[in-house]
C-alpha cells in the first residue's frame, strides 16, 4: 500500500516522536547549570543547526529522500527551539527581579513582547516545516466535464483605462468561450451613488456607470451593479453571485491582470478534488512598494509579499489551511453559498471565508505560480491605508473566531490560522522593542538583569538560531532584517488601529487601497513625524548611554548590551526615514523587462529587434547602432510598427506606433521609446496578450528579483541603501524648512 508523503510526514510530525522530542526538549531547557557550561552547549546545539543545515543542503542537492529532507528540517528546528528555550528559561529565572514598582512593570512587559515572539516564530516554523508543491493537472480532454467559470472583477475608484486592461485580459483567458463569463462588478455606479443628494457624487457615479456600461458592451464583457453599497467588497461579490451562474469564481482584483493559462492550471485542480473549495495563486507585483521604491531596493533584493507568497502559503497548504487572499483565487459557487457568500463580519473577508469553508471539513490548495500581474500601493499613506485593514482584519478573525477554540477545524488548521492571526498583533512587541534599550539609558529603569557574560551565553545563541531559522525557512524569499524594516514602518500606524480592533471588534470599515497614484516630485510623506520623534529618542537614549558609562562604569555590561540594542533599533530607523522620503513616480505605467525577439517595421523596411521593455502604453525596443542608422530614424513621432511573437496568444502581434525616445547604448544599440497606437480595440487586445498573457514571464522575473547574496552581503546593501535615502530626506527636509522660513519671513 502506497502511502502518502505528506500524511507521513504530517502523522509523524504530530504523533509520539515529534511531541516527545519536544518535551524532552522543554524539560532539558529548564535544567539549571552554570554559565561556563551553558555557553558550551548553547554554541555547541549553534553548531548542530549549521552542521544540519549543511547536510539538508547536501541531500536537497543531490535530489535525496524526501523523508530525509523532512527529518532534517525538524531537527534542525527542534535544536534551535531547544537553543531558545534554554534562553527563555534563563530568562524567567534569573532576570525577573524586583527594584521598583516602574522597573517590574516594565520589565514584564519586554518579557511578555519576547514571549510573544518565541510564540510566534515557533508556530511559524511548525507551518513551515514543508511545503507542498503542487503539480499541474491539465483540463479534461471531454467538454462536458469542464466547468463553467464567471471571472469577477470587484471595483470601486479605478479608472476605466486600468478597468480595460484587466477586462481584455481576462476575455482572452485560454477556456471554453461557452464556459466563460467575464463581469465587472462596479460598486462606484449604484443606483443608491448615481441618485445621492450629493450632486457632485450623483453626477460622477452617473458618468462611471454610463461609461463603463458602454465600455463592458464594446469589448464583451458583462456590467454588473447593485443597489446599495452594503458591506464593500464582500457585499459587491455577493450581489453578483445572485445575477450569475457559474459553478466556479475567479475572483481578481482591478488592478491583477490575468495570464491567459490562469484557468488551465487552477480548474484541473477543483475537478481532481470534489471537496475542493479554493483554488489560490500568488499576486505578483510589477510595480515596487513604496519602501522599495523609495529605497530603491526594487528588482535587487526579494520583494515583501514573497516570503508570504513564495513560501508560507505552501507551508499552509501542506496542512491543508492555505486561505484565500482575495484575488488571484478559484472558488467553488456551491460552497462558498453554504457559508452565506462571502464573509463579511472582518474588513479581511477572503481569509474570513476560507476560516469558515475549513471549518466545514472543505479543503483548498495553493498554485505556487504567479499568474496575474497587480500593482502595489505607490505612496507610504497609501501603504499604510492597506496594511491597516489587513492588521484590524486579522486581529478581528482572532477575536471574533478564535481558531484555537473554533468548531470544525483539524488541530493543524487551528494552530495554522492561529499564525496568521496573531502575527499581526506585532506592532505591540515592535513598539516594545523600540523603547525599552530608551527605559534603562535615558531613564534608568531596571528591565533586563543580566551581565555580558550571561548575555553571551544565553541571549547571543539563541539569536543565532533564530537567524539561522529564518534563513533556513526563508533563504532568498526574505533577506536579514527586512521582516523587522517593515514591521517598524507598518507599527505606529496599525498600533492604534488594532487597539481601536480590541476595544470594539466590530468597528472597522473597510478601506479600499489607493492604487494608480502618480508623483510628478519628490516630497517627504506628511506621515512622518512620529519617525522623527523616535529618531530623536534613540539619539538621545544613545547619548545617554555613552553618560552612563562615564559615571557608572561598574554598571559596564548592561549599559554596552542595550546601547547596542539601541544601536540597532537606530540602524532600522535610518532605513525608515530613508523609505518616508518619496520619490517622484518616472512612468504612469509600470515597465517590465522582456527578452523578446521582434522585428521593426519602418517605410516598407524590416529588420530585426528586440524588445527589452514593455508596459500597456508602449516597447522599449533595442535595435544594433548600424541598423539604426539605415532606418534613418531621427526624428521624435517616426511612426512604426513593431512584429513579435506572442506565446501568450501562439500567434504573431503587429502593433503600429510611433517613437517617442532614442537613447544609445554603450554596446553600440539603440533603444527606442515607442508609443503603442491604441486607438484600435484589436491592438489593445494584442498589447495586453503580448505584455500581460504569458505566466512565464511573470516566473522568469519573480527568480530575477531573488539574487543569491549572504547575510552580510544584504546587510550592508540594506542599510546602505537607507544610509543614502536617508541623507536625501534630511536634505529635502532642510530645503523645506528654509523656505518655510522664507515664505513666513515675507509673510511677516
Amino acid at each position: 500500500m502506497k502511502i502518502d508523503l505528506s500524511d507521513r510526514a504530517r502523522g509523524w510530525l504530530m504523533g509520539g516522536g515529534g511531541v516527545l522530542v519536544i518535551l524532552l526538549s522543554l524539560y532539558i531547557s529548564q535544567l539549571r547549570v552554570d554559565v561556563a557550561s551553558q555557553a558550551v552547549l548553547a554554541y555547541s546545539m549553534v553548531g548542530v543547526v549549521i552542521l544540519l543545515r549543511f547536510f539538508e543542503s547536501r541531500v536537497i542537492r543531490n535530489n535525496g529522500s524526501i523523508e530525509v529532507q523532512r527529518l532534517l528540517r525538524i531537527l534542525i528546528l527542534i535544536t534551535a527551539f531547544f537553543v531558545s528555550m534554554r534562553y527563555f528559561a534563563w530568562r524567567q529565572q534569573e532576570t525577573i527581579t524586583y527594584y521598583d514598582l516602574l522597573s517590574f512593570v516594565c520589565m514584564l512587559i519586554l518579557f511578555m513582547a519576547e514571549i510573544y515572539g518565541i510564540i510566534i516564530s515557533f508556530l511559524g516554523s511548525f507551518v513551515n516545516i514543508q511545503g507542498r508543491k503542487r503539480e499541474h493537472i491539465p483540463l479534461p480532454d471531454d467538454p462536458d466535464k469542464i466547468p463553467s467559470v464567471d471571472i469577477f472583477i470587484p471595483s470601486y475608484n479605478e479608472p476605466q483605462e486600468m478597468l480595460e486592461i484587466t477586462l481584455l485580459a481576462a476575455l482572452q483567458v485560454r477556456y471554453p468561450a461557452d464556459k466563460l463569463n467575464v463581469c465587472l462588478l462596479d460598486d462606484g455606479g449604484t443606483v443608491g451613488r448615481r441618485n445621492s443628494e450629493d450632486p457632485e457624487r450623483a453626477s460622477s457615479s452617473q458618468e462611471r456607470y454610463d461609461t463603463l456600461k458602454a465600455m463592458c458592451e464594446r469589448i464583451g464583457a458583462t456590467y454588473l451593479t447593485r443597489e446599495k453599497n452594503n458591506h464593500a467588497k464582500a457585499g459587491n461579490i455577493n450581489a453578483a453571485l445572485e445575477k450569475t451562474n457559474g459553478e466556479h469564481i475567479l475572483i481578481l482584483d482591478a488592478d491583477h491582470v490575468p495570464t491567459r493559462d490562469i484557468l488551465e492550471r487552477m480548474v484541473g485542480i477543483m475537478i481532481n478534488d470534489p471537496k475542493m473549495f479554493l483554488v489560490q495563486s500568488p499576486h505578483f507585483f510589477i510595480n515596487p512598494d513604496p519602501v522599495e521604491k523609495n529605497l530603491q531596493t526594487y528588482g535587487k533584493m526579494p520583494g515583501e509579499n514573497e516570503m508570504f507568497y513564495g513560501v508560507i502559503q505552501e507551508g499552509l497548504d501542506f496542512w491543508d489551511s492555505s486561505f484565500f487572499c482575495g484575488s488571484a483565487a478559484l472558488i467553488r459557487r456551491k460552497y462558498l453559498l453554504e457559508v452565506g457568500g462571502i464573509s463579511g463580519d472582518s474588513i479581511t473577508e477572503d481569509a474570513e471565508t476560507a476560516f469558515l469553508l475549513h471549518a466545514k471539513g472543505y479543503r483548498s490548495a495553493y498554485v505556487n505560480r504567479p499568474m496575474i500581474a497587480g500593482l502595489q500601493p505607490e505612496t507610504y499613506s497609501g501603504f499604510v491605508v492597506q496594511r491597516m485593514r489587513w492588521a484590524q482584519g486579522m486581529v478581528q478573525i482572532f477575536m471574533l473566531k478564535n481558531p484555537l477554540f473554533f468548531k470544525g477545524l483539524k488541530p493543524w488548521q487551528r494552530l495554522c490560522y492561529t499564525s496568521s492571526s496573531g502575527f499581526w498583533f506585532f506592532p505591540f512587541a515592535r513598539a516594545t522593542f523600540l523603547v525599552a534599550p530608551s527605559a534603562y539609558l535615558f531613564f534608568g529603569l531596571k528591565i533586563y538583569d543580566a551581565n555580558m557574560t550571561e548575555f553571551f551565553s544565553y541571549a547571543l545563541p539563541h539569536l543565532m538560531g533564530a537567524l539561522i531559522v529564518t534563513d533556513f525557512l526563508f533563504g532568498r524569499y526574505r533577506w536579514a532584517l527586512v521582516s523587522e524594516l517593515y514591521e517598524l514602518m507598518q507599527s505606529l500606524y496599525s498600533l492604534p488601529a488594532i487597539l481601536e480592533v480590541i476595544k470594539s471588534p466590530r468597528s472597522p470599515e473597510f478601506a479600499v487601497t489607493p492604487k494608480g497614484e502618480f508623483m510628478d516630485e519628490n516630497f517627504i510623506t506628511s506621515l512622518a513625524g512620529p519617525f522623527y520623534w523616535l529618531l530623536a529618542f534613540n539619539l538621545a537614549s544613545l547619548t545617554a548611554g555613552f553618560i552612563r558609562l562615564q559615571v557608572i562604569p561598574q554598571d559596564s555590561d548592561v549599559i554596552l548590551i542595550t546601547m547596542f540594542w539601541e544601536a540597532f533599533n537606530l540602524s532600522l530607523m535610518v532605513c525608515a526615514i530613508g523609505a518616508l522620503y518619496e520619490l517622484k513616480q518616472r512612468r504612469q505605467e509600470p515597465r517590465v523587462n522582456a527578452d523578446i525577439a521582434a522585428r521593426v517595421i519602418v517605410n516598407g523596411k524590416s529588420v530585426p529587434a528586440t524588445i527589452v521593455d514593455m508596459s500597456s502604453g508602449g516597447l522599449g525596443v533595442r535595435i544594433k547602432g548600424s541598423v539604426f542608422q539605415k532606418l534613418n530614424m531621427n526624428l521624435t513621432g517616426q511612426e512604426l510598427v513593431v512584429r513579435a511573437y506572442s506565446a501568450a496568444m501562439e500567434a504573431e502581434v503587429n502593433l503600429p506606433g510611433s517613437v517617442i525616445a532614442t537613447v544609445h547604448k554603450p554596446d553600440d544599440s539603440v533603444v527606442i521609446g515607442i508609443k503603442v497606437d491604441l486607438h484600435e480595440l484589436d491592438h489593445k487586445r494584442q498589447l495586453v496578450a503580448l505584455v500581460y498573457g504569458d505566466s512565464e514571464l511573470w516566473v522568469k522575473e519573480r527568480a530575477a528579483r531573488m539574487p543569491t547574496c549572504t547575510v552580510r552581503e544584504t546587510l550592508w546593501f540594506l542599510f546602505s541603501s537607507g544610509a543614502r535615502s536617508s541623507a536625501a530626506h534630511f536634505r529635502q527636509l532642510w530645503i523645506d524648512t528654509m523656505a518655510a522660513m522664507r515664505r513666513k519671513l515675507r509673510g511677516a
